[in-house]
């Protein structure tokens, strides 16, 4: 195996053990769930804490989530593209924060690229730009904080919300009306949406 491989593998099974262990994982963990000798570890990277910032970095890396930002198609009626995007928003959030808890502050510097992502939800709200009360970047940002606010555990616990009230609640606020949102009181015939088709 080239040695760029072997490191991929293990930083593979590293992420898994982080999330359950934290830092305390340990390298006799590691070469068990990667089924290698512990040796192979240091030949790979060093010592442990080179590994487990890779794995770090790695789990944080945003492209992934940008790459599924893009799959979105813009021709989609508006409320399937902003459930989509809430739904990934959220998800990220969720991911970001399930390893923060277990690893502590200190990170390996990922770039955010913030301009970016807002840059890919701008062209897929394109279409609908002139309907929107806002520029299409400005709005990607009200969905950020909309999903990073409904992934955040101590502001949800026993009120959350779905990403079918989320998309609700961004395209029509509390109060509003729009034939571009459709009722979400199921009808005998038919099943509501779900967040399983956001994914």
């Amino acid at each position: 195996m080239a040695a760029e491989d072997r490191q991929a593998m293990i930083v593979d099974a590293v992420i898994p053990l982080l999330l359950e262990h934290g830092r305390g994982v340990t390298s006799r963990q590691i070469a068990e769930a990667a089924g290698i000798a512990e040796g192979t570890i240091f030949r790979a990277f060093g010592d442990k804490e080179t590994l487990v910032q890779a794995a770090i970095e790695k789990y944080l890396d945003p492209e992934p989530l940008r790459e599924a930002l893009r799959s979105i198609d813009p021709a989609l009626p508006l409320e399937h593209k902003v459930r989509a995007i809430l739904y990934l928003l959220r998800e990220r959030f969720h991911s970001v924060m399930r390893i923060m808890s277990v690893i502590g502050p200190e990170r390996p510097p990922v770039p955010q690229e913030r301009g970016e992502f807002a840059r890919i939800i701008a062209h897929i709200l394109e279409p609908e730009a002139q309907e929107l009360n806002w520029p299409p970047e400005r709005v990607a940002h009200l969905l950020r904080l909309i999903s990073f606010s409904s992934a955040f555990p101590a502001l949800n616990e026993g009120i959350e919300f779905s990403i079918d009230d989320l998309a609700r609640m961004t395209l029509l606020g509390v109060a509003g009306t729009s034939p571009l949102v459709p009722d979400p009181t199921p009808s005998p015939s038919s099943s509501s949406p779900t967040e399983a088709s956001c994914s």
